[in-house]
């Protein structure tokens, strides 16, 4: 099902924006509030992904797609993937009540250029729409932040604790930097027998054997 509102000659000059949204109140609203807005052209508000879809293998695609998530059929993650197959140059915006991290990861992963709360929908949409023709990607403030922590996340593994003693951390920085035993002895004012049963100690809780794969992990683990 879908509707119409704007004017056919009113078009040609106009950004092109589809709409899919299963609550007709609210797909009503924000095709109005589009086709009342210079510049911007809204030809098509959908209730499902399957008619935007079949649409989309008729026309040319618009320049951006407004998408709710929780459609009846297909859902929005599952059709944006879609879209970009038909139309790789359209502009996906999720517009959702939902603002869990697996809903925003997978809308993002799943080719979302924007993602934004429904509550804020007013005052974010159309400066939003401008935002991601100009090359951003629009989010909701809170959503915003949530993926911001997702990336630090990912950048910054949290470090996994092997047990290891000071000793044996500031033994196993000193290898990292090339040192020798005897040159580590030195450097912590401790034997060399000491600093072999700190490396032993550090193999067993590392569960490694060379003094090469010890250094390997610390790195990548961010040991020290």
């Amino acid at each position: 099902m879908k509707t119409s509102s704007a004017k056919p000659d009113s078009a040609a000059n106009r950004t092109t924006v589809w709409l899919i949204e299963d609550n007709e109140v609210f797909r009503t609203a924000v095709s109005r509030l589009i086709n009342q807005t210079s510049g911007l052209f809204c030809p098509h508000a959908f209730a499902n992904f399957e008619d935007a879809l079949a649409a989309l293998s008729q026309e040319p695609g618009p320049a951006v797609i407004l998408s709710d998530l929780g459609l009846p059929g297909m859902s929005g993650i599952e059709g944006l993937s879609k879209v970009r197959d038909l139309s790789p140059e359209t502009y996906v915006i999720v517009l959702t009540v939902y603002d869990d991290h697996q809903k925003v990861f997978d809308a993002i992963c799943a080719g979302a250029s924007g993602y934004l709360l429904k509550n804020s929908i007013e005052k974010t949409l159309l400066p939003s729409i401008r935002d991601v023709l100009n090359g951003g990607a629009p989010m909701s403030p809170r959503v915003a932040r949530m993926v911001l922590e997702q990336f630090g996340r990912l950048a910054s593994p949290p470090k996994k604790d092997y047990g290891l003693t000071d000793r044996e951390k500031q033994t196993l920085e000193l290898m990292s930097r090339g040192l020798l035993m005897k040159q580590i002895a030195s450097e912590l004012n401790i034997s060399y027998h000491t600093v072999n049963n700190h490396l032993r100690a550090i193999y067993d809780k590392l569960h490694v054997h060379t003094r090469s794969s010890a250094v390997a992990k610390a790195l990548t683990e961010r040991l020290f």
